[in-house]
């Protein structure tokens, strides 16, 4: 390109036209704004920075959700009842004793077997008496030698003084005859009548005192006579006060037994009662009538029954702590027919479930929601997923459930154990 097209362009005449001065001042202002665009824009993106890096901490650090369970409160039925462990026994239970202390005849009867009123169980017949030794042997038979001799001795103190009564006889009848015709005074008939009289109570003193003698010699040889088991038809015969099946037996062989000893038990398998021992503070709820429930027999279904009886007195006996505690025994007879509960005997351990309260439509929350809260009880209520603390005023408490009488509302939400971590406000994720 030669010099004329080079002049006659339009950008060589600008480029001509500009002073260079201006030139540079131009390219240095270009680059300013360039420095000054990337600055904004390494600002910027600085800025955008430390505003995640916050946004993600302030999010790090923001309270997780709380996971809790959640339970509606709801209206319906409630029971409140009492667990215990019980044992059946038979209503009308005869202990049978010995009557007298004697041998006792071994006893043929077994637990089971059909006996009736009246019926002889065993008999008592005089126990044997016991052997002596030498020395006792001894003594005895220098009782039995004096004991004869004092009876000989009042053999011939009898015969003397018959012969006096005799003698004193006669002599009342004479002298009766001759006081009769004078010859001697009514004096001598007094005494006379007086001697006879006398010797007459020596007739008698004599042979009480012979027939004294006679015992005497009768127990010196009884005592001799050791090992002497007595007559076979003298005995006690041991009956059965009522009808039924024998129990127990608790004195089945031989033996030598003292009066009162328990030997068998008589009484009716088929007429049970339970017999519960409940705490003092729950038997107080408790009358004549009151629906129960026996459960854990062995058998397939639960079993009906109802209080007869709470007894009057209570007793102490310790826990499974070791802590005193007040019980009273309640007593219960089953309702269902005798079928269902055949297999049911004396003395088994069954499990019972007695009915305090019942409610048809109350409003209730699981226990596990309420907690003491000052002088009174309080619960969590999730409202759009925060806690509040709300107090709560509760009645009767079930097995599973509490009676919510004031502070909650039909379908309002609580936490379910809602543990340290939940607090009033704070939020909580219901499971």
């Amino acid at each position: 390109m030669d010099d004329a097209a080079i002049a006659s362009s339009p950008s060589v005449r600008g480029a001509l036209a500009l002073p260079s001065g201006a030139a540079g001042e131009a390219r240095r202002r270009a680059r300013e704004r360039r420095r000054k665009v990337g600055r904004m824009i390494r600002r910027g993106l600085l800025a955008a920075l430390v505003l995640g890096s916050t946004v993600a901490v302030l999010l790090a650090l923001r309270p997780r959700p709380v996971s809790v369970d959640g339970a509606q409160a709801i209206r319906g039925p409630l029971i409140v009842a009492v667990e215990e462990s019980g044992m059946t026994r038979v209503k009308d239970r005869y202990v049978v004793s010995a009557p007298v202390s004697g041998r006792l005849s071994r006893v043929a009867l077994e637990p089971g077997d059909l006996v009736q009123e009246g019926d002889v169980l065993a008999l008592v017949v005089p126990a044997p008496s016991p052997l002596l030794d030498e020395r006792t042997r001894a003594e005895a038979e220098g009782r039995l030698g004096a004991a004869l001799s004092a009876l000989e001795q009042a053999r011939a103190q009898a015969s003397r003084a018959a012969a006096a009564k005799e003698l004193a006889d006669r002599e009342l009848a004479r002298v009766r005859a001759l006081v009769a015709s004078g010859s001697l005074p009514a004096q001598a008939l007094d005494q006379a009548e007086f001697d006879a009289r006398m010797h007459g109570d020596e007739v008698s003193s004599a042979g009480f005192a012979t027939r004294v003698a006679q015992e005497e010699v009768r127990i010196s040889r009884a005592t001799l006579a050791g090992g002497d088991g007595g007559h076979a038809d003298r005995h006690v015969d041991v009956l059965a006060p009522a009808s039924g099946r024998v129990l127990a037996v608790h004195q089945k062989s031989a033996g030598v037994v003292q009066a009162g000893t328990p030997l068998l038990e008589v009484g009716d398998p088929t007429a049970l009662e339970v017999v519960v021992d409940l705490l003092t503070t729950d038997a107080v709820h408790i009358v004549p009538g009151t629906t129960a429930t026996i459960q854990g027999w062995g058998g397939e279904t639960p079993l009906a029954a109802r209080v007869r009886r709470v007894e009057p007195s209570a007793f102490t006996r310790p826990s499974a702590l070791g802590v005193d505690e007040q019980r009273v025994n309640v007593i219960l007879v089953l309702t269902d027919p005798r079928e269902r509960w055949a297999a049911l005997a004396d003395g088994y351990r069954v499990e019972a479930r007695l009915v305090l309260w019942r409610g048809d439509d109350v409003l209730r929350v699981p226990q596990g929601a309420v907690f003491r809260h000052g002088d009174g009880w309080a619960v969590f209520r999730i409202d759009r997923d925060v806690a509040r603390l709300t107090t709560v005023r509760i009645g009767h408490r079930g097995d599973t459930e509490v009676e919510i009488i004031s502070g909650l509302g039909p379908a309002d939400v609580v936490a379910v154990h809602p543990g340290d971590r939940v607090k009033d406000g704070v939020r909580v994720d219901v499971r």
